[in-house]
């Protein structure tokens, strides 16, 4: 990652700062989204502009100086170009900007965006046809900032997790995702994606209130559910919930749906979920996501 966009100019990422008065450094007040290109179009771009316009309002932050949806793309382009890449990582970061060295109760006008973009990272082979293991974690899931969780700067209870995460040798051989439960021990969400799992021919997702973020892919795969005449139930569940799944899988914006073929507890001790291969609603619902994408043929092949 060579070059970077910051506040819309492109130069060095080496060269790029922010000021140490602005407070997304001093207080995390700043937030971000990240999204992947197919064929160089960046995928749901809409959405993450959306959610990002609502989450600056809720922050005091103010919206008029971000890209609509045309301009991002110029953007993305240009500096895809500038790094030489044809399809791209692209995570794109709005803080709140210099302020006084306080609490301030008004809103911030002179925010910073940073657009950064890298190569969209490998996958191993057989990631979509006999799935990943996920780790549960004793590091709960914090609460959320606000009414909703936002995609904020304040990530230090991710990295606390991964942290934990990585401590676990099985999991780190086994390139697991880690599990947090909320403070009521409920399921929550991974360190970096959204959970959903079938029981019965019913599918479920944890609920909000849980204190997950509502992500970008997580809403469009309830809607593609939702169009095949699949219910997705939202509730309070358990690891022992998870345990007795048909399926279960995970969803990000850059991996799309990940099936979840082996569950390991704190203990050490393994649960093997769909005979260790991407299920039936799984291989169902990732084919419909990729249709919806544009970067996939009819064989679902880049």
């Amino acid at each position: 990652m060579k070059w970077i966009l910051l506040n819309g100019q492109c130069i060095d990422a080496a060269d790029a700062v922010v000021s140490v008065m602005d407070h997304g450094f001093l207080y995390g007040m700043g937030l971000f989204e990240t999204l992947r290109t197919y064929r160089g179009s960046p995928f749901l771009l809409d959405r993450h502009l959306n959610r990002m316009a609502a989450g600056c309002r809720l922050l005091g932050i103010d919206t008029d100086t971000l890209p609509n949806q045309e301009e991002m793309r110029q953007l993305i382009g240009d500096l895809m170009k500038a790094n030489g890449l044809v399809d791209a990582y692209i995570r794109f970061t709005v803080s709140a900007g210099e302020d006084v060295l306080g609490l301030p109760a008004g809103a911030y006008s002179r925010p910073n965006q940073v657009l950064m973009a890298k190569p969209l990272p490998e996958s191993p082979g057989q990631l979509y046809s006999h799935g990943k293991a996920l780790q549960l974690l004793s590091t709960r899931r914090n609460s959320p900032e606000g009414p909703v969780r936002l995609k904020s700067l304040h990530y230090m209870n991710n990295i606390l997790a991964k942290r934990e995460l990585s401590s676990y040798a099985e999991a780190v051989r086994l390139h697991a995702e880690g599990m947090m439960l909320n403070s009521d021990g409920y399921l929550s969400e991974g360190i970096v994606s959204n959970l959903f799992f079938v029981k019965n021919n019913q599918l479920y997702t944890p609920d909000m209130a849980c204190g997950l973020l509502p992500g970008i892919t997580r809403g469009l795969v309830m809607e593609l559910a939702s169009a095949e005449g699949i219910v997705c139930t939202e509730g309070f569940y358990t690891w022992e919930d998870l345990k007795q799944a048909d399926e279960i899988w995970l969803t990000t914006s850059i991996q799309e749906l990940v099936p979840v073929t082996t569950l390991i507890d704190g203990s050490g001790d393994i649960t093997v979920i769909s005979g260790g291969r991407i299920g039936p609603v799984t291989d169902k619902l990732l084919r419909l996501y990729r249709q919806q994408t544009g970067g996939y043929d009819e064989n679902n092949n880049l």
